[in-house]
C-alpha cells in the first residue's frame, strides 16, 4: 500500500490522504444538474474522480472504496426547461439523466457506487431540516425555511473569504425575507404548476444545498474522506453543505479533505452555459474518440485551468494512435493481467492525481516497448503498459480491434492483400509501387506503420 498525497482545498496544503476506515473509504462528488447536455466543464470533474477512484480501489481494493456522485433532478432550470418545451419535469429530467450516464460511459468513466437522485431523498432531506430549526439554525419566513449563518461561526472556513467579498457575483439569492443576504434556502413554497412535497412547512421543494447534505448523510456517513468538485462550488454550495451538515451533526466534520479541480477555458474564458462558449459533450464524442477527450481533459493537473483547443484534442488522439500502434506490433504476445501498473505511474499519481506526468510515463512505456526485441521483456512491458493504462482509464479498446481488425469481412481481406503485396514490393525494392500501394490504402482511410518487419493498420 502507498502514500497518496492529495491536496486539501480547506488547509490549502498537499497532505498524505490517511482515511479514516481503511475498509470503508468514503468519497462524495457533486454531480450534474440534469436539465441540458453536460459540456466539457462537466466532464472535467466526473473523469478528474474517476481517476481518484480507480487510484484509491487499487491501493485499498476494490471493495474498500464507497463512491457517490448525486443526480440533482430538482431544480429551478428544470422546471424552466421544462416550461419552455412545455413538457413535464420528469421528462427532462429523466432525459438528460440518460444521457449524462451515456456520455459518461463514452468517456470511460466508472459507474460510482451510488448515484442518488435528490427526488429519492425527500424524506431525509426534510429531517435535517427539522433538526436544524430544532437546533435554532434555521428559521422561518414567508413560507420558506432558511439557513441562519450567524448560528455558525466557521462560515466562510472553506473559501476563507470575508462573507461580504464572497457574495459579489456568486450564486446568492437576494431576498427581503432573509435576515441577512448570505442566509440560504433549505425549503421553499411550490406553486400548483411546479413539483413539491407535503411537509410541516406547507408544500414545497427544498434547496439546492441541502440535497448533497443529506445524501451524504444517507449513504456515506456524516463525516467522509474526500468531497470534490469544481472550483465554482466551493462558494457558495460547499461551504452551505459544511455549515448545514456540520450543524445537524454536532459540529462533526463534513469531510476531511476537499478536492477542487479548476476551470475549462476557451480562450482563457471560463466555460459555461450562460456565457454561450460551451462545447457539449454528447456533440464531442459523435466526432471523437471517448479516450481522445478524456486524455485531453487530463493533459493538465487537475487543479489547474485547462484551455480547450481542437489542436489539444488533436494532439491527444496522435497521442493516443501511437501508443494503440505500440500494442498492435505485438498482438501474438500474451498480456498478463497479473502484472501492476508501472512505478512511475503509480508514482505520479499518488501525487496528487500528476495526470501529466503519468501520461508521459506511459507515453515513455509505449516508445520503449516499440523498440524492444526480447520476447519475455515484451510481455512484462505490454502488461505494465495495459495496466496503467487501466488505471489512468485509457487503453481500454480492444487495440486488436482498433488497430488489427479480424478477417471477417472482404474489406479487410482487401487491405491485408495489399499490405502484403507491399511486403513483396519492398522485399522486391520495387519503391515505386509500395508507395502507390500506401498511398491507395491512404486513399480507403487506412494508416500503415512500420516496425521492422511488421506492419500494422489502423481506420483515420
Amino acid at each position: 500500500m502507498r502514500n497518496i498525497e492529495l491536496h486539501n482545498t480547506y488547509s490549502n496544503t498537499k497532505k498524505v490522504f490517511v482515511p479514516q476506515n481503511p475498509k470503508k473509504i468514503t468519497m462524495y462528488v457533486c454531480g450534474p444538474t440534469v436539465y441540458n447536455y453536460a459540456h466539457i466543464g462537466n466532464a472535467r470533474p466526473a473523469v478528474v474522480f474517476d481517476v481518484l477512484f480507480r487510484l484509491l480501489r487499487f491501493n485499498y481494493g476494490t471493495e474498500n472504496v464507497v463512491y457517490a456522485r448525486n443526480i440533482t433532478d430538482i431544480d429551478d432550470k428544470i422546471n424552466n426547461e421544462a416550461k419552455k418545451l412545455n413538457c413535464s419535469i420528469e421528462e427532462i429530467a429523466s432525459k438528460y439523466k440518460i444521457i449524462y450516464e451515456e456520455d459518461m460511459k463514452g468517456l470511460g468513466v466508472l459507474s460510482p457506487t451510488f448515484e442518488p437522485l435528490a427526488t429519492e431523498h425527500i424524506s431525509e432531506i426534510q429531517n435535517m431540516i427539522k433538526n436544524l430549526i430544532k437546533n435554532n439554525h434555521a428559521y422561518l419566513s414567508n413560507n420558506h425555511v432558511i439557513f441562519d449563518i450567524d448560528s455558525f461561526n466557521q462560515y466562510g472556513k472553506l473559501s476563507n473569504r470575508k462573507l461580504e467579498d464572497s457574495i459579489a457575483g456568486a450564486r446568492v439569492d437576494i431576498a427581503t425575507y432573509k435576515k441577512k443576504p448570505a442566509d440560504f434556502i433549505l425549503w421553499k413554497p411550490s406553486s400548483d404548476d411546479l413539483p413539491g412535497w407535503e411537509s410541516p412547512w406547507g408544500r414545497g421543494r427544498p434547496g439546492w444545498h441541502i440535497e448533497c447534505s443529506a445524501m451524504i448523510e444517507k449513504h456515506l456517513g456524516n463525516t467522509i474522506d474526500i468531497h470534490g468538485g469544481g472550483n465554482d462550488l466551493i462558494f457558495p454550495h460547499h461551504e452551505n453543505e459544511i455549515a448545514q451538515s456540520e450543524c445537524s451533526h454536532n459540529g462533526k466534520k463534513l469531510a476531511n479533505f476537499w478536492m477542487h479541480n479548476g476551470y475549462v477555458t476557451i480562450d482563457k474564458e471560463k466555460m459555461s452555459k450562460s456565457l454561450g462558449n460551451s462545447i457539449t459533450l454528447n456533440s464531442l464524442l459523435k466526432s471523437y474518440p471517448g479516450e481522445t477527450i478524456r486524455f485531453t481533459l487530463l493533459s493538465a493537473h487537475y487543479r489547474q485551468p485547462l484551455d480547450w483547443s481542437n489542436k489539444a484534442l488533436k494532439q491527444a488522439q496522435k497521442t493516443l494512435d501511437r501508443m494503440y500502434s505500440s500494442l498492435s506490433n505485438h498482438l501474438s504476445i500474451p498480456y498478463q493481467k497479473e502484472i501492476p501498473p508501472d512505478d512511475t505511474v503509480i508514482k505520479a499519481l499518488c501525487d496528487d492525481l500528476n495526470t501529466p506526468k503519468a501520461l508521459s510515463e506511459l507515453s515513455r512505456l509505449c516508445k520503449k516497448l516499440k523498440s524492444e526485441n526480447d520476447t519475455n521483456k515484451i510481455s512484462e512491458l505490454k502488461s505494465k503498459i495495459i495496466s496503467s493504462g487501466q488505471l489512468i482509464g485509457l487503453l481500454q479498446e480492444s487495440f486488436s480491434d482498433l488497430l488489427r481488425p479480424s478477417l471477417d469481412d472482404q474489406e479487410n481481406q482487401k487491405i491485408n492483400a495489399l499490405i502484403l503485396d507491399r511486403k513483396h514490393a519492398r522485399k522486391n525494392k520495387d519503391y515505386k509501387k509500395a508507395d502507390e500501394i500506401r498511398s491507395k490504402l491512404d486513399e480507403l482511410g487506412i494508416t500503415l506503420e512500420d516496425n521492422n518487419d511488421q506492419t500494422s493498420w489502423r481506420k483515420k
